[in-house]
C-alpha cells in the first residue's frame, strides 16, 4: 500500500519511465509498476525500442508525463560519432505515426490506473 501511494506522489512531480533500450549497454528495460500490461502491449514496446536503438544508437525512453501524455525521449552519449540526430528525429516521428493507436491506449491506461481519472475523463484529455 505505501508503495502504491510513493507511486501516485511521485506522478505529480516527475516523470514516470514506461520502458527503454539502450544501444550501448544491449539492454531492455520495462518498469516493474507496468507488469499487469498485457504480454502482447509488453512484447510489441520491446520491439519496438530495440529496433529504433539498433538502427539509431542512443537510448530511447518512454515516458509519463505529470499529466499522463507518453513521451518519447532519445539520448545519445556525446562521444558517440555514429548516433544520427537527424535520422532520430524521423524515426520517432515514424513511430509516433504507426503507433498511434497503441500510445493513446497507453495514456487512458496510466490516467486511469496511475492518476485515478474515470475513463471519460481520461478519454477527453486524450482528444
Amino acid at each position: 500500500m505505501k508503495l502504491k501511494e510513493s507511486t501516485k506522489r511521485n506522478t505529480m512531480e516527475q516523470n514516470v519511465v514506461l520502458c527503454g533500450a539502450n544501444s550501448y549497454d544491449q539492454k531492455y528495460y520495462l518498469n516493474q509498476e507496468f507488469s499487469a500490461l498485457p504480454d502482447a502491449v509488453k512484447q510489441e514496446l520491446q520491439i519496438m525500442c530495440v529496433w529504433f536503438t539498433e538502427d539509431i544508437g542512443g537510448i530511447l525512453t518512454l515516458e509519463f508525463e505529470p499529466d499522463g501524455t507518453l513521451i518519447m525521449k532519445t539520448t545519445a552519449d556525446d562521444m558517440d560519432y555514429y548516433y544520427d540526430d537527424i535520422g532520430a528525429g524521423l524515426k520517432l516521428h515514424q513511430l509516433q505515426r504507426q503507433k498511434r493507436e497503441l500510445m493513446s491506449s497507453l495514456e487512458m491506461y496510466y490516467r486511469v490506473m496511475f492518476l485515478n481519472k474515470t475513463v471519460e475523463e481520461a478519454g477527453k484529455e486524450i482528444l
